[in-house]
């Protein structure tokens, strides 16, 4: 009889464990998503001190063409004059949290203008965020053009 409610106590105990767990992978789930909402807006009002807070300083982009950016290179062709978003906006995404590692993979939609000429993209992108001193920060984005057909 006492092993059956040594086993119960040690069952009840991993499944509340587990629970607290998701919980918590959860709530780190929604700050990462949380970010990636930031980042949208911070792209809007081209707002690089806020990118530069949200992206560690390793941090690399890989664009719609193949080039690749690092933070440095990547603020600067967000300041850029001929560089005019106004509307950034994520239609769809999901984040899975891996401890202090974060992947969101979703659908984002720009318009703007770029060099005088009007676009519109969407684009299918994976970010890669780290929980480095207790802050999220995004390593790497990677994005696709996705093209009508």
């Amino acid at each position: 009889m006492r092993k059956i409610f040594l086993s119960v106590g040690m069952l009840l105990l991993f499944v509340s464990s587990a629970a607290a767990q998701q919980a918590n992978m959860s709530d780190e789930g929604g700050r990462v998503l949380a970010l990636e909402n930031a980042w949208n807006h911070a792209l809007e009002a081209k707002d690089t001190k806020a990118l530069d807070m949200l992206l560690a300083n390793t941090f690399i982009s890989v664009d719609i063409d193949g080039s690749i950016s690092s933070k440095s290179e990547f603020l600067a062709s967000i300041k850029a004059p001929e560089y005019q978003p106004s509307q950034a906006v994520t239609e769809q995404s999901s984040v899975q949290v891996y401890g202090d590692v974060a992947v969101v993979v979703g659908v984002f939609r720009i318009k703007g203008t770029e060099k005088g000429k009007p676009y519109v993209h969407r684009e299918r992108f994976v970010d890669t965020w780290i929980k480095l001193s207790g802050a999220w920060q995004c390593v790497a984005t990677t994005s696709t053009l996705i093209t009508t057909k």
